[in-house]
């Protein structure tokens, strides 16, 4: 048998709760009862002994009626006097016939009122009777001399049964007054019983609830906090019900857990401090190292640059002086040296060029690509010319950005469609733009030769060529300043595989803030039919006219813009403002 300290919270709670409504219960059922009595007793007074009391007087009034009926009719012999003493009669039987049906609970009150009744009876046939017949057959003077100190003595016993009537109905009334009261009276203590049982019970529910619940919990709770400002070693235990010391003891587990995990924190944080250390270790390696490159750079853009053209310019002289006059493998070899000395002249340049990304910066400002274009299609206007190409954009927006990089950017673009065309093809290419969330998607489609998709990852990796210098001259680093120029302004570049015709490389730029605003402002509004639609993915079609691409603000787009009849167009051979973007002629897919 589990003892009173072992039982639970809940076991307490409702066991008291119990008792209290078994009590509570037992005196409402009290209350009922009582209740009902006390009902009883009101409808007695109100509707027995109350209604009682008047038709005793109203009986009394109609044989008093009888009585003076009959001494009027003695003196007068008029038969109508004899009125009030039938009507007397008549209001008798029906006052007696009433009182009757209420004094069911009385039988000491039937037995009076059949007294009542045998008295009035008695003196009707004694005096009431004699003295209306003898009036009628002898006259008014044998009849009053019926009426004699004997028959009013019989009208008083009559009188007195009435009165004796009464005062059993006044004192039956106070029975039921007092048992009101008293009922009453219980129902009052009831009351206050119940009361006092739910303040007892409330009493006690708080003092349990203060010593099972709140000082246990105070008590859990200092210990937590203690726990909590540091001392993980503390361990916690617990008091008052089953429930608060199983609390307690998966606190305390929790406790441990994070004791240990505190602890092994505490080695990886060691263990990360050394790693960092480390780390700052080769961060000022790198350092170092970089400054080593920057110094590389250096001498390879002037002290390398130096020789290798006094190399080429010698072998150039070779070449021009002595051609023809050596053997055929000579001048061969002389070709051989000139080739190697420019295209190293070449390489090194766009070296250079790769690694002055983000770190010579001019600062970012508002770039309009519509003059970045523009100036694009000076540069490339040379080769061209030479392919028969035909350069066309939409409507470009206006971003943030550095614009020497970006119109390196956009004339890698295009020089790489114009080099990688289809033989007997005359080149197109086409640059447009669309909104896509907060980043503008440009896309640079031509109708080349294409890619294939297991190559569109490598093309943006440094030196990686896909065809032999021979067959398409270049570096094989024009892309991967392209992926590099796009990931400085915050975007990202890749190739768009499922063209059906060309190549097409898209890459993002963030937009500006008024840019975005007003797409989601157009996005809102009904659609008018007005506006002009984009191209969706920037490709024209053979023979169709190219979509325009978004312009800034929502403006309508001017499509199909050739390069040679563009406004921005600065003319052959004339570099874009902000200075040499880098040697944009020989870049590889």
């Amino acid at each position: 048998m589990t003892r009173v300290g072992d039982w639970t919270l809940r076991r307490r709670v409702v066991t008291l709760l119990t008792v209290v409504a078994v009590l509570l219960i037992g005196l409402a059922g009290g209350e009922v009862a009582l209740a009902a009595k006390n009902r009883t007793h009101i409808d007695a007074i109100l509707y027995k002994t109350g209604p009682l009391r008047v038709q005793a007087q109203e009986l009394l009034n109609a044989l008093l009626d009888q009585e003076t009926a009959v001494r009027g009719y003695a003196v007068s012999g008029n038969p109508a006097d004899l009125t009030p003493y039938e009507a007397g009669r008549k209001r008798e039987q029906d006052l007696v016939a009433s009182m009757q049906r209420l004094v069911d609970d009385y039988p000491e009150l039937r037995q009076e009122i059949r007294l009542v009744e045998e008295r009035a009876e008695a003196w009707r046939q004694a005096v009431a009777v004699p003295v209306v017949t003898t009036t009628q057959q002898n006259g008014t003077t044998a009849g009053q001399a019926l009426i004699t100190d004997q028959a009013r003595e019989q009208f008083d016993d009559v009188r007195g049964a009435v009165d004796h009537l009464q005062q059993e109905i006044f004192e039956a009334r106070q029975r039921s007054a007092e048992d009101v009261l008293r009922t009453s009276n219980l129902l009052v203590v009831l009351l206050i019983a119940a009361l006092a049982v739910v303040i007892i019970a409330g009493s006690m529910l708080l003092v349990s609830l203060d010593k099972m619940v709140i000082r246990p919990l105070t008590g859990l709770a200092d210990q937590v906090r203690e726990v909590a400002e540091g001392d993980y070693q503390h361990g916690i235990a617990g008091a008052g019900p089953p429930e608060f010391l199983r609390l307690a003891e998966d606190v305390d587990a929790m406790r441990r857990k994070i004791a240990k995990d505190l602890a092994e924190v505490r080695e990886a944080r060691e263990r990360i401090e050394w790693v960092n250390s480390q780390l700052q270790k080769q961060a000022e390696e790198l350092t170092r190292s970089n400054r080593d490159l920057e110094q590389f750079a250096y001498v390879a853009s002037h002290d390398l640059q130096e020789p290798l053209r006094k190399v080429a310019s010698f072998c150039q002289l070779l070449q021009r002086r002595y051609a023809g006059q050596l053997d055929e493998r000579a001048d061969q070899y002389i070709a051989f040296a000139v080739d190697g000395a420019q295209r190293m002249q070449r390489l090194i340049n766009d070296l250079l060029a790769f690694s002055r990304i983000g770190r010579l910066t001019t600062g970012f400002t508002e770039v309009d690509m519509n003059k970045i274009m523009g100036d694009v299609a000076g540069q490339t206007e040379a080769a061209r010319q030479y392919a028969d190409a035909e350069l066309t954009w939409g409507e470009l927006p206006v971003i943030r950005g550095e614009e020497p990089l970006l119109t390196n950017l956009l004339a890698n673009l295009v020089s790489n469609s114009v080099k990688f065309r289809r033989p007997d093809v005359p080149p197109k290419v086409h640059v447009s733009a669309r909104l896509v969330g907060d980043e503008w998607e440009i896309s640079c489609q031509d109708n080349g030769i294409g890619i294939e998709p297991e190559f569109a990852d490598k093309i943006f990796v440094i030196f990686q060529r896909l065809h032999a210098k021979d067959a398409y001259p270049g570096t094989g680093i024009g892309l991967a300043i392209v992926k590099k120029i796009v990931e400085y302004h915050g975007g990202r570049v890749w190739v768009d595989t499922g063209t059906e015709e060309g190549t097409a490389i898209r890459f993002t730029l963030p937009a500006l803030p008024e840019d975005v605003e007003a797409a989601a402002a157009s996005a809102a509004e009904p659609a008018t039919g007005d506006g002009v639609a984009g191209d969706g993915d920037g490709t024209p079609g053979d023979g169709d006219e190219p979509a325009a691409g978004a312009g800034t603000g929502g403006a309508p787009a001017q499509a199909d813009r050739r390069a040679d009849e563009s406004e921005t167009t600065d003319g052959p051979g004339r570099a874009p403002e902000g200075g040499r973007t880098g040697d944009m002629r020989e870049t590889v897919g």
